[in-house]
């Protein structure tokens, strides 16, 4: 069978990219749940998501180099064996210790086996205009299961049991294993005797300390500082070392010099960006829909249903749009639209704020997130050797993992800034002969907790000073949000007008699509 002719192989890893997406964002609906099923507290459950995405993040270099030594379909292969392990156990788990082992480690090391591979067989399976097409929808694919997360969480959390849903995941490594043989082998190109060991303790010590620094930024702003100031120096060890690595013509486990490539160094850095984008504004879209707007799961996910919808018409528009424009402008204009789509929400946060109000914003959004996530990877590979394909996606899907967890992170202690703000200018608009600047300072921790149980769908249509009060918090808190979005999603405008692409014409229009 020709592979490039049959899109089996990219529905397969696709399928994979999409569980390993989803698993990030479907629980953090069922916190309550899984506390009372596993006799447990919130605080364990949130360490129990957090080191998920830590055991993700940390393990991406490494599997990325033992693709050269194993080989691509058979690490994926192994990936999903784990991954299925994790998801068994974790439907299975009677208490904490067991969710945590089936899902942060084993799902955690499954999935960053994985997912450097799916760029890696999909880059060595097709070609041409198919490869960006395959590339495009293969990137769509872990937006979209992003987006979608809190709905299919509060389905199987409500209607089910959060059993399920890694059920559901075991069913796809079932379905992976079953059609396997459809996915190609692809040769070795290194031996065991060539793996890097101090330089791959180096990446995975310096990345979970950079990326523990991150998802605790939450809670202690200073010792997160600390974790990752100390992650990225170990983290510039880890450079120093590869480098001095290649001089002895030794093998590194990762060769510097592809960072010397303008595409793969902005592809990585865009990747970053989109993914703190869409992980940071839909997290924050998602606690004002279920605390203030007192949504469910369910609905909360049917709220974002347009974003999804359109990210995905998008994606699969734009490979045909680079045969009109070139890469470089579809990106760009991607770029644009989602800006456009933060300003439209920036106002729309309010405890009157009704679905029709979202929806222009949502969709506007999301379709620029669909030209811009879907040919991302493609353009970063554009210039790499097929030989280096697989550390070169091994960085791109680091960039993808550190974003989604920057996003989360960053924009709740945002979300915790712009409230202060908030709270600071409702007292100085609605009383202001009440509260002086001190007191609201020696106090703000108790307003806070004072505000944290004000029911708001009774302050809706009030018109009183309490209602005023948090409505302010409400929109100076979102506002905040989005205008740092906006500002992010600016930087990866720019970061795109870096890029090198062909220009079109009717000669080299296949050849811009490599």
């Amino acid at each position: 069978m020709n592979t490039n002719s049959s899109w089996f192989p990219l529905i397969l890893v696709a399928f994979a990219s999409f569980i390993i997406t989803l698993d990030s964002t479907f629980m953090n609906v069922s916190i309550s749940q899984l506390v009372v099923d596993l006799n447990t507290q919130v605080s364990v459950v949130q360490r129990i998501i957090c080191f998920y995405t830590l055991t993700t993040a940390s393990l991406m270099l490494v599997s990325s180099k033992l693709q050269d030594i194993i080989g691509k379909r058979t690490i994926f292969l192994i990936g999903a064996g784990i991954y299925g392990l994790g998801a068994l156990i974790a439907a299975l788990s009677q208490n904490a210790l067991m969710l945590f082992i089936g899902w942060s480690l084993l799902e955690g090391i499954g999935g960053a086996f994985m997912t450097p591979a799916v760029v890696s067989i999909i880059s060595g399976t097709y070609s041409g205009e198919k490869r960006t097409f395959a590339l495009a929808i293969s990137s769509a694919i872990v937006g979209i299961a992003a987006a979608i997360g809190p709905l299919f969480g509060g389905v199987v959390t409500t209607f089910l049991s959060w059993r399920y849903g890694f059920v559901f995941e075991l069913l796809i490594i079932v379905f992976i294993f079953v059609f396997h043989n459809q996915i190609k082998t692809f040769p070795t190109t290194a031996s065991k005797s060539d793996f890097d060991v101090v330089g791959g303790i180096l990446a995975i010590s310096g990345l979970v300390t950079f990326v523990y620094g991150i998802l605790t930024l939450q809670h202690n702003q200073m010792n997160s500082a600390i974790l990752m100031v100390v992650g990225c120096l170990i983290l510039i060890c880890f450079a120093l070392f590869e480098t001095r690595c290649k001089k002895q013509d030794k093998i590194p486990l990762l060769d510097m010099s592809l960072l010397k490539d303008r595409n793969l160094k902005a592809g990585m850095l865009i990747r970053l960006i989109t993914n703190l984008s869409i992980g940071g504004s839909l997290f924050a879209v998602s606690i004002f829909l279920q605390s203030v707007l007192k949504l469910g799961a369910f609905s909360t996910g049917l709220t974002l249903l347009p974003l999804t919808v359109v990210m995905m018409v998008f994606s699969i528009l734009a490979p045909r749009l680079v045969t009109k424009l070139n890469v470089k402008s579809v990106m760009s204009i991607g770029f644009i639209i989602t800006i456009i789509g933060v300003i439209l929400l920036r106002n729309q946060f309010e405890l009157t704020t009704g679905f029709m109000d979202l929806v222009p914003g949502l969709i506007v959004y999301g379709a620029g997130l669909g030209l811009v996530i879907s040919l991302g990877v493609g353009i970063a590979l554009k210039n790499i050797d097929k030989e280096k394909e697989n550390t070169a996606s091994g960085l791109i899907t680091t960039g993808q993992t550190l974003g989604t967890s920057m996003g989360t992170a960053i924009i709740g202690c945002l979300l915790i800034m712009g409230a202060v703000g908030g709270m600071h200018d409702a007292i100085d608009t609605y009383a202001p002969d009440q509260i002086s600047d001190a007191e609201f300072h020696d106090n703000v921790h108790v307003y806070f907790e004072k505000l944290g149980h004000v029911n708001t769908t009774q302050l809706k249509h009030e018109n009183t000073l309490k209602e005023k009060i948090v409505n302010t918090v409400v929109q100076d808190a979102m506002k905040l949000v989005m205008e740092v979005t906006a500002v992010i999603l600016f930087i990866g405008l720019l970061l795109t007008l870096t890029l090198k692409d062909e220009k079109i014409n009717r000669k080299n229009k296949k050849s811009m699509s490599r």
